[in-house]
């Protein structure tokens, strides 16, 4: 639905973005990385802010600059706050509605059918000047949501949201991808990406350094030695027998005796092989971790840190 092709835009002689080509179809998508990476410059060229600079965008087989067509069946939240404080959110999102061109009634229907779906209703009569971050979120959700999008872009939704208001607020997204939408959700948290979902856009510094699921992005890293930790009450016995693997580069003891780490090539196959091991040799373990086997492993090894 969502087609950026040798896109890139320049402000003045600093890079928005830099020769990106990606497509971004149903489901739910996280746009990744640190600030200043290009992630909300993308977000306003696929919602028609401004145009490429070179390349092209389209959303639906149509470039999305000035096209009521294209805005008809977008949904977007932008990071920054611009609510008219004295409303109410039931208020807000009502008179938004209608300046969609809904009528009085449409408006009123559909208003009540989204702050529903955001779990707003009983809250949605108090003004918005004495909303929480978590229920303004909520409200910008649902005044994305009132034409029933085909593609809804959230820009930073999750910042300021407490651990409830964050489970809460992804598993309203996963809802809604469930329903075919195209939901991308831009993010410079890696934790927050890693619970919400496994497809990824990666950018740095206006870059497109990886894209698709997560565990196919990881195994670009997989060529490269993965840490690997192993707590067991014998580990002079297990240094013995799991340094004969040919897939184990090094090892040694952690502080404390009780520990091993251990740099290793191929973890899937090391993994089967150390649970050989265990079983075989009767060999304790009593635990297993390793650093390098996360997002932010991936991340940080994609962008050279």
């Amino acid at each position: 639905m969502i087609q950026l092709e040798r896109c890139s835009r320049w402000y003045g002689q600093v890079i928005g973005l830099n020769d990106v080509t990606c497509t971004i179809g149903p489901g739910l998508t996280a746009l990744l990385g640190m600030n200043g990476a290009g992630k909300s410059t993308m977000m306003r060229l696929i919602t028609g802010q401004i145009r490429p600079t070179t390349g092209n965008v389209t959303v639906f087989g149509h470039e999305p600059f000035s096209n009521a067509e294209v805005y008809r069946r977008l949904g977007y939240c932008p990071e920054i706050d611009n609510f008219y404080e004295y409303m109410s959110g039931r208020g807000f999102v009502h008179h938004l509605a209608r300046l969609a061109g809904m009528t009085s009634q449409q408006a009123k229907t559909r208003t009540e059918e989204v702050l529903v779906t955001v779990g707003m209703a009983e809250r949605a009569d108090r003004k918005i000047a004495g909303y929480s971050k978590g229920m303004r979120q909520r409200i910008k959700l649902a005044q994305a949501m009132l034409s029933d999008p085909d593609i809804i872009l959230l820009d930073e939704p999750l910042n300021g949201l407490d651990p409830v208001g964050r489970h809460e607020y992804i598993q309203l997204l996963h809802y809604l991808a469930n329903q075919g939408k195209v939901i991308l959700v831009s993010s410079h948290i890696l934790y927050e990406v890693e619970q919400m979902t496994q497809a990824l856009l990666l950018l740095h510094r206006g870059r497109l350094l990886a894209t698709g699921d997560l565990k196919i992005i990881r195994s670009l890293i997989d060529k490269h030695p993965h840490q690997v930790r192993i707590t067991t009450p014998d580990a002079r016995r297990a240094a013995s027998l799991l340094a004969a693997l040919p897939n184990v580069v090094s090892l040694s003891f952690a502080p404390g005796g009780e520990a091993l780490q251990l740099e290793v090539r191929d973890p899937n196959t090391f993994y089967d092989s150390l649970s050989d091991i265990s079983l075989n040799e009767n060999l304790p373990i009593r635990g297993l971790s390793s650093p390098d086997n996360n997002l932010e492993a991936v991340f940080k090894y994609l962008v050279g840190t």
